[in-house]
């Protein structure tokens, strides 16, 4: 859904390079509130062949908000397909789509491909915009503390339902809560995730928020075994202070397994790469089969030089 507050009205535009591949333009559009969008120089031709008349052009990742219900559903619809029938979870909603009410509070972050169409080199050289496609490859929601009007407000969060946040009710005002993240399996690649954090740090930026709170799961696929050595990592070197920690409302019981060294997964990676912590001990999730940790980002503590990776060079 578009924004619930007022929005900037200026532009301002940076570029980088996400993952080396190409370029990405950062562009704030009012209404909109964000747009991005990144030409893959090296991207990968389409599977198909082209003909002897016509050509593929190369795609190109754009980031945005939702500004539609068909625009949501799309979302709706790649989270179940990665969470659902990939993952394995039990999800709520239609059929084919990962929904629930806190849908309809959120603002949800999209990551497109658009794949412009053909060219004829006959013609002038310009893709026919009629073959041109777009499809929804990563995605993140989040809710911002004026879409929140619980009491308290720490109730109204989609991480209650999973940790007791009382703790951080004082933080409420201007917390930023962040769910349902995920990426197509085809483009788990660098673009993409800096495309999601670089739109979350300017959505931050632009709204005057400080802390940004989300969830970090790990499998239990395993039978515990990779969680229970994130976590071993974890508590050791990324906790936060005891003032901050939530107790699991349905603690997950770290099983009396060796842990063996493993990779902090890839979005857990990211939140602690700009200095989150973790506030409290790992939650069981039945439902995803996983074992959730609760993060806590606080922006007047990030990591300067991925924030200012994230938000441009020029912010």
């Amino acid at each position: 859904m578009v924004a619930r507050r007022p929005l900037a009205r200026h532009c301002s535009r940076t570029r980088c390079r996400p993952d080396g591949t190409g370029s990405a333009e950062f562009q704030v559009l009012g209404k909109h509130f964000l747009s991005v969008t990144i030409s893959l120089e090296n991207a990968r031709r389409s599977p198909r062949t082209p003909s002897a008349t016509t050509s593929t052009v190369n795609p190109t990742y754009q980031l945005r908000f939702a500004n539609s219900r068909s625009e949501v559903e799309a979302a709706q619809r790649l989270r179940h397909e990665v969470f659902s029938a990939e993952l394995g979870a039990v999800t709520t909603g239609r059929p084919g789509r990962d929904e629930d009410p806190f849908d309809d509070l959120c603002d949800h972050l999209i990551v497109w491909q658009i794949t412009p169409g053909v060219l004829d080199p006959d013609a002038d050289g310009t893709p026919d915009a009629s073959t041109s496609t777009e499809q929804a490859v990563a995605t993140y929601r989040l809710l911002p503390p004026n879409a929140n009007d619980a009491t308290p407000r720490s109730h109204g969060l989609y991480s209650s339902g999973e940790f007791n946040l009382e703790p951080l009710e004082h933080l409420m005002d201007s917390l930023v809560e962040a769910g349902r993240a995920c990426v197509h399996p085809d483009h788990r690649n660098g673009a993409t995730m800096a495309l999601l954090w670089g739109g979350i740090a300017r959505y931050m930026q632009l709204g005057g928020y400080r802390y940004l709170l989300g969830c970090g799961s790990v499998s239990l696929a395993d039978g515990g075994a990779e969680a229970a050595a994130v976590w071993d990592v974890v508590r050791r070197n990324n906790m936060g202070p005891v003032r901050h920690w939530c107790s699991p409302r349905k603690p997950w019981h770290v099983p009396a397994v060796q842990a063996e060294p493993t990779a902090v997964p890839a979005l857990m990676k990211g939140y602690l790469r700009l200095g989150a912590t973790i506030v409290g001990a790992p939650c069981h999730d039945p439902g995803f089969n996983t074992a959730d940790l609760l993060i806590l980002l606080d922006l007047e503590d990030a990591n300067e030089r991925y924030l200012k990776f994230f938000l441009g060079a020029g912010a």
